[in-house]
């Protein structure tokens, strides 16, 4: 496939070797306008915003992913095959299984477990198991522990389902799954296929345990900046 892509209108530099993804369009605005400097947009397709700038003097872009594994399925593979990104950290938002984790507590997906059919496409004899960079995870819970930030490092649900009508995510609770959200086993298993490094971090934004303690929207785009600068700081 020839640059740019049917989704991505970039040309072949833009974009910097890490980039950030949120899912929410305006979040990647939010981290662009407030963490880089000099940024620059270099997609706007359908509304995905992509920027690239800098952050303490090392090149960094943010992009978002839309929701769902067949839309950052199509975007991290896109950066990953095409315009030669190396590194994707998703930095998105989750609904936590965990009694442990509250409200703005940080989840690091070790694994990706999911209910979708993503993987099938690789024709294997078996069934695959997405996971994160090592030293990512590594490096991205050192970061958490020397912010004194409240985190996990474990299995995460990406669900193709956001109403479920089988309401059966805490049946995953009680394999250790620390939660639910909807895209890092297609991110993770794009970076496996492509030879590229993945990570998911994912600030709680809503909770099984504790539902009063569910955020906003806005709150949602704008007030995760914790995940944010650890993010940044990996890239």
């Amino acid at each position: 496939m020839s640059v740019p892509t049917p989704h991505i209108s970039a040309n072949i530099g833009d974009f910097a070797d890490t980039v950030l993804m949120p899912g929410d369009p305006l979040r990647a605005k939010f981290i662009a306008e407030h963490f880089l400097d000099n940024p620059v947009c270099v997609n706007n397709v359908r509304g995905v915003n992509g920027y690239t700038g800098t952050y303490r003097g090392k090149r960094v872009s943010v992009m978002a992913s839309g929701m769902g594994q067949p839309s950052i399925g199509i975007y991290s593979y896109e950066l990953y095959n095409f315009y030669g990104v190396k590194t994707i950290i998703r930095v998105g938002s989750c609904g936590s299984f965990d009694k442990d984790l509250h409200a703005r507590d940080i989840i690091i997906a070790m694994g990706a477990c999911t209910n979708g059919n993503y993987a099938s496409q690789y024709r294997l004899p078996g069934t695959f198991c997405p996971i994160a960079d090592f030293d990512l995870v590594k490096r991205a819970a050192e970061l958490c522990e020397r912010e004194g930030v409240n985190f996990k490092v474990g299995n995460i649900l990406s669900s193709d389902t956001f109403y479920d009508d089988s309401n059966s995510g805490m049946e995953w609770a009680k394999m250790g799954v620390l939660g639910v959200e909807m895209e890092s086993a297609a991110l993770y298993c794009n970076a496996a296929r492509a030879g590229k490094k993945a990570l998911c971090i994912c600030t709680v934004s809503d909770s099984f345990v504790y539902p009063e303690e569910n955020t906003t929207a806005e709150e949602r785009e704008t007030s995760f900046t914790t995940m944010m600068k650890i993010a940044l700081e990996l890239a």
